[in-house]
């Protein structure tokens, strides 16, 4: 049996635990992939075809022997080149770190993936330290979207997204501190998983907010995602904030349980605001499918984002004073004058920031009594065009860089769980969120499968490549 692009993880590991497909197959077949195809898309910074090999070989070895492979056999997958790989420099997307010596360890998501049988193939194109919504990165070039090369992926996960939705791997891994996982997923088209703050861990990996930060899966499907996701779980003594084991329990099995009984809404007011006609459709196609009708006002949400920038701002500044003050002419200008602003940010505006996260998260536990899902806008557009600096929307020029991660900054602000689906309209793909409550990621995963069974939530096939 030979590896097809259009084959789903849970697919190649059906196949390689059978012996219908040897791991090793499946390898090739992905790295035959990134070759062909990578050098338009540009998702990829490292391909390390050595150490997948041997990865490949071991596990066939393994089923070959009568051992359990585990859930993800045999499966491809690569990660944003902000998480350690033992053998490389842990770029972060940026040029600096490249001098760092290489990693001695992989990060702990790295280890559980291959502890569960998926094969790493490579380190993946991203925006500098993580701070971009475009994809486009001045030192090793822009990551391309799959559906028209012309336009960005989204950031800062560009190449997680761009890999997986040009089918180069089925699963990749990334981060999202504001929206750096559902951005990509909406403008490539594919799912995406934000867990909730705290779940899943993020030691070994170059941090950009520590308060904001997350890790999380990328798929073409949610049962791809579910299961990437339950390889993951797990408290982890090495990230301070991932130490609960609240609701631990794999989700793969609960994705086929009825959404009927779910209280779902619309988040109303600034959910609403700044957002193109595709968004608008996306909405309310996925709402209609789901039977929701009732529209529920998040308070504040706009002054939410503005909290998420000063934090985010003020944090990552903090993390960078350092090299900013040794190889500034090193960044690229765009992040490290933001970094600069951040720097010179009044205390009593952080700590006014950090006081309305704790009553803005309260607003949202309030919500999360009378609703399980919320549904939002991913992106307020689909993916605009590489270099475009700016998007008329209502007679209105916009800053694109600055409003992509409009409807994200306010989740990710107080940590919610979000599986971001893919609606496919016509020419590009725009994405949804899937809001749930705290350590609810089975809900989202739920809604996200049903969306997906009903065909309103669907990955569509490259056309870019």
């Amino acid at each position: 049996m030979t590896a097809k692009p259009e084959m789903t993880a849970a697919e190649i590991a059906s196949a390689v635990a059978s012996r219908r497909m040897s791991a090793l197959d499946a390898t090739e077949a992905a790295l035959a992939r990134i070759k062909q195809h990578d050098g338009v898309l540009n998702s990829f910074t490292d391909v390390t075809a050595d150490r997948a090999r041997a990865k490949a070989r071991a596990v066939d070895a393994d089923i070959a022997a009568g051992k359990d492979v585990g859930p993800l056999a045999g499966v491809p997958f690569a990660v944003k080149n902000l998480f350690d790989v033992a053998g490389l420099p842990t770029r972060a997307g940026s040029k600096i770190n490249r001098d760092l010596a290489p990693a001695k360890r992989d990060a702990t998501l790295i280890e559980r993936m291959e502890a569960a049988g998926a094969v790493l193939v490579g380190a993946l194109n991203m925006g500098e330290y993580a701070y971009d919504f475009t994809g486009e990165n001045i030192h090793d070039g822009p990551s391309r979207n799959p559906h028209d090369t012309t336009r960005m992926t989204g950031g800062s996960s560009g190449g997680s997204g761009s890999a997986v939705g040009g089918a180069l791997v089925p699963i990749a891994l990334g981060s999202d501190t504001n929206g750096s996982i559902r951005v990509p997923s909406s403008f490539c088209g594919i799912f995406g998983l934000k867990p909730t703050y705290g779940r899943l861990s993020r030691a070994r990996s170059f941090p950009f907010v520590a308060s904001l930060d997350h890790l999380g899966p990328f798929a073409r499907s949610t049962t791809d995602l579910a299961l990437a996701y339950d390889a993951m779980q797990g408290e982890d003594a090495d990230d301070a904030a991932c130490t609960t084991t609240r609701g631990l329990e794999p989700t793969l099995p609960l994705l086929a349980n009825p959404v009927s009984d779910l209280r779902i809404a619309i988040a109303g007011g600034h959910f609403q605001k700044n957002v193109f006609p595709e968004a608008v459709e996306a909405v309310s196609r996925v709402a209609k499918a789901l039977g929701a009708t009732k529209v529920v006002d998040v308070p504040e949400a706009a002054r939410a984002r503005a909290a998420a920038y000063v934090i985010t701002t003020t944090e990552g500044a903090s993390l960078h004073l350092d090299r900013l003050r040794k190889r500034a002419n090193d960044f690229d200008p765009a992040v490290r004058d933001r970094l600069i602003a951040g720097a010179m940010v009044p205390a009593p505006m952080v700590d006014r920031a950090q006081k309305f996260r704790r009553w803005y998260r309260a607003q949202l536990a309030e919500i999360f009594r009378s609703v399980d899902v919320l549904l939002a806008p991913a992106t307020p557009c689909t993916a605009p065009k590489l270099g475009q600096v700016n998007f008329n929307l209502d007679g209105v020029e916009l800053p694109v860089r600055a409003n992509i991660g409009i409807h994200t900054q306010p989740i990710s602000f107080i940590g919610l769980p979000v599986v971001a689906v893919p609606v496919p309209l016509e020419p590009l793909p725009i994405g949804v969120q899937i809001i749930a409550a705290p350590w609810r990621e089975d809900i989202a995963l739920r809604v996200a499968y049903a969306l997906e069974k009903m065909g309103v939530a669907a990955a569509p096939a490259p056309r870019g490549i």
